[in-house]
């Protein structure tokens, strides 16, 4: 079972100054934002784990999987820097992403001790079977939402990055999207 932390807020509104108080937020916690975002991403995320399960995998291989198929020849050094975890945790789950051909390393072809990390076949038809459902449920909400609703969803999620990573964030996909226009097919 997972810990639990247990914090006491205040009652008294924030402070002025503070993030919340500068953008109209004076009533404490967005609870209700945040359990939505919970529940959204249970839900989102869920879909792909139903097919993941019955591979044996979970949600870290999915995330390697992805970025691994969308920025083909990707160096371990990068992916490690976009998925913000250590060596030993992208160690085992590349491993079995390798082990059971979703994925393949190659040694650089400047620097042989650079690993660059491409989708198999299987792999690219793993990922796309699994963003296909992630875009379904994208596309039901959207349309639920109408109009207009896709862009605004868009500089939400943007919004929420790191103010300092957002450039970095939006350089990488426009270039894995770029990248997947000229790739043949």
């Amino acid at each position: 079972m997972a810990d639990i932390n247990v914090l006491t807020l205040s009652s008294r509104p924030l402070e002025s100054g503070s993030a919340t108080a500068e953008h109209g937020q004076a009533q404490g916690p967005a609870f209700d934002l945040i359990e939505l975002l919970f529940f959204a991403y249970r839900d989102f995320i869920g879909d792909a784990d139903e097919v993941l399960a019955r591979l044996d995998f979970g949600r870290a291989h999915h995330r390697v999987l992805h970025f691994v198929n969308r920025h083909p020849g990707i160096r371990v050094a990068d992916l490690l820097d976009v998925l913000k975890i250590t060596k030993q945790s992208l160690g085992r789950v590349l491993r079995e992403l390798v082990d059971n051909g979703y994925v393949v390393q190659r040694a650089g072809p400047a620097d042989r001790r650079q690993r660059l990390l491409f989708a198999t076949q299987k792999g690219e038809a793993l990922a796309l079977e699994l963003a296909l459902l992630q875009t379904r449920r994208f596309a039901r909400a959207l349309h639920e939402c109408g109009g207009e609703a896709r862009e605004a969803a868009r500089k939400f999620l943007a919004a929420m990055i790191e103010p300092s990573a957002r450039a970095d964030v939006e350089a990488l996909i426009a270039r894995a999207d770029r990248e997947a226009k000229n790739r043949p097919r």
